[in-house]
């Protein structure tokens, strides 16, 4: 039968090798900078701690969860697979952020929610608890196993203590990435304009036919925006290079 656990009732895990274990993980993922150096320490994490068949972690990202690491390979999935808050098991811990404890026949749960890409659907138990960041939810991380399995309250107290554990660090990866890509954006940007500016004034285009003349070569070669308007600029850098030194020599004879 499917267990439900308040996350506001859940209990510290009393000192154990358990904590030290917990303990040492967190000190492993404060150090992982990289947002999915910080996720696979999560699913390592949570299966040295309850040992299971399948491990999933789902990140918030909007008002939607994307499959963000897993303990088997999936290599098309992982960042491409997500579902909404709400949708399936996983989307009702979300919304209602509140872990799911099912021992048997978890396809059959009525929240259940069957993907043809996932063969660990056809599992028999499924854990899934909430990642939370100060009262916010970041991500759900999910539990499976081949055979009927009974999760006892210390496996889903531990899950709820990493839960807790990495729910900051999560957050903190995520927001940092954020920040790397909103950067990246404002640069390459930066650089189109440049470009754009060199095509204007080399070859008389308006600034779309200049911008369309960049995408289009980006497009060609497969190769970014971002080099494009790099090799643009260089090129350009060169030349005036090349005609500053004609006439300094000109000058000096």
């Amino acid at each position: 039968m499917p267990i439900s656990f308040n996350m506001d009732n859940t209990h510290a895990v009393h000192a154990s090798p358990e904590v030290d274990f917990l303990h040492e993980i967190g000190s492993r993922m404060a150090a992982a900078d990289p947002f999915h150096e910080v996720l696979e320490q999560v699913v390592t994490c949570a299966v040295a701690l309850v040992k299971c068949d399948s491990c999933f972690v789902y990140v918030l990202e909007g008002q939607d969860l994307i499959l963000r690491a897993s303990k088997n390979p999936h290599a098309g999935e992982v960042d491409r697979l997500k579902l909404r808050v709400g949708q399936g098991i996983t989307g009702w811990v979300a919304a209602h952020r509140t872990a799911v404890a099912i021992s048997q026949n978890a396809s059959r749960d009525p929240r259940f929610q069957f993907f043809n890409e996932l063969p660990e659907d056809r599992y028999q138990a499924f854990l899934s608890v909430p990642l939370m960041c100060r009262g916010r939810l970041v991500g759900v991380i999910n539990l499976q196993h081949i055979q009927p399995h009974v999760y006892r309250q210390r496996d889903i107290r531990l899950i709820t203590t990493v839960g807790f554990l990495v729910g900051a660090e999560i957050e903190m990866a995520r927001l940092e990435t954020e920040n790397w890509e909103l950067s990246e954006r404002l640069e390459t940007r930066k650089l189109v304009e440049r470009a754009k500016g060199i095509l204007q004034r080399d070859l008389g285009l308006d600034e779309e036919k200049a911008y369309l003349a960049l995408q289009q070569q980006s497009r060609q070669t497969r190769k970014s925006m971002k080099l494009i308007a790099e090799a643009v600029i260089m090129s350009d850098e060169l030349r005036r290079g090349s005609r500053s030194e004609v006439m300094q020599k000109s000058a000096t004879q």
